[in-house]
């Protein structure tokens, strides 16, 4: 999983990250340390409503007897943090085992094991995006009000001024009007360009034209938005299948990532939602975004157990910088832990 943006990114033609050994290991250690330190504190600190709902149960239960009824309550804990009733279930299950057959003692062993058991839960697939493709298509994919557009251009920033990278976005959401309008904010932002079309356009012909213009003017990374339909609306899903073969057609291996941007606050609904994008968009990692304003931050387990579905990417907050590759270890320490 990567902890920083140098590993989030595949970026030459090793596999290896350009980034870290530009720079990285000439960076002074300390310094290094230093801000994970504080990247941590703010990620503990948008996630307090998960781990305030979470903490005093499992510290009640962990650093007490350990019975049936313990294990209960910690069950009972995690699904309310919307960890997911089989992903808790086993959890629990190898939580028990283990301090049955005495290899935990102590709360703050079995803390620190459930911390471990957590993470590599949230650890499925491979966590990093691939941007060696001249151009890198990136699809963008979400139903309204995820934070899909402002996840679109935060990540856009981070590229152009972490990598140097040269971003195009398509507004192909034409169907809402607001839509390419707040994406051409982001694009200012940015400080990158973007192809736009009128309201109520042909969406795969707008990501056929932004493909067409960054293959003739060498522009490193192109990402796609698309609209935030409703994954109920079945005629919008076919929509998006259709600008993903759009896509496909006009670049070989194209999109190269897609990825679903998910309320967290919508729990398991926001499950139920990523079940359906895959099935039609081959989804191949989850945008988390709004984990500072929800209890529920337990749902990037499950739609890592259930799915298969790495999460890449978590939204904490408001600033560009609250946009940061997922870990797994922070994340379930940030989840867990008291410090």
């Amino acid at each position: 999983m990567a902890r920083d943006w140098s590993e989030l990114f595949i970026t030459d033609a090793a596999g290896e990250d350009a980034a870290r050994d530009a720079g990285v290991q000439a960076a002074d250690a300390t310094s290094s340390e230093a801000k994970r330190g504080g990247l941590f504190r703010r990620l503990r600190e948008s996630m307090a409503k998960t781990r305030q709902a979470l903490g005093s149960e499992i510290h009640s239960t962990l650093f007490g007897v350990l019975d049936e009824h313990t294990w209960e309550r910690l069950e009972e804990a995690l699904i309310m943090a919307d960890v997911g009733a089989s992903t808790t279930a086993s959890v629990v299950e190898e939580l028990e085992r283990e301090a049955a057959g005495g290899e935990l003692e102590g709360g703050e062993a079995l803390s620190g094991r459930l911390i471990e058991l957590l993470a590599e839960t949230a650890s499925v697939g491979d966590g990093r995006i691939d941007i060696r493709a001249t151009p890198t298509v990136i699809m963008a994919v979400g139903v309204n009000g995820t934070g899909k557009t402002t996840t679109i251009g935060k990540l856009a920033w981070h590229l152009r001024e972490e990598f140097g990278k040269t971003v195009l976005l398509a507004a192909a959401d034409t169907f809402r009007a607001a839509a390419g309008e707040q994406l051409e904010g982001w694009a200012a932002r940015a400080g990158c360009e973007i192809v736009t079309a009128p309201e109520g356009a042909d969406p795969g012909a707008v990501a056929f034209d932004a493909i067409t213009q960054a293959r003739a003017r060498g522009i490193d990374v192109v990402i796609v938005d698309t609209a935030g339909r409703l994954h109920t609306q079945e005629d919008l899903m076919g929509e998006l299948g259709k600008v993903r073969k759009v896509i496909a057609r006009q670049l070989d291996g194209a999109p190269h990532e897609t990825l679903l941007t998910l309320d967290a606050t919508t729990g398991q609904n926001g499950l139920r939602q990523a079940r359906m994008f895959a099935e039609t968009a081959e989804v191949s990692g989850v945008v988390l975004t709004k984990l500072d304003g929800t209890a529920r931050g337990g749902i990037a387990l499950a739609i890592a157990r259930e799915l298969g579905l790495p999460v890449k990417l978590i939204g904490v907050g408001e600033t560009v910088e609250d946009l940061r590759p997922f870990d797994a270890e922070e994340f379930a320490r940030a989840l867990i832990a008291d410090g």
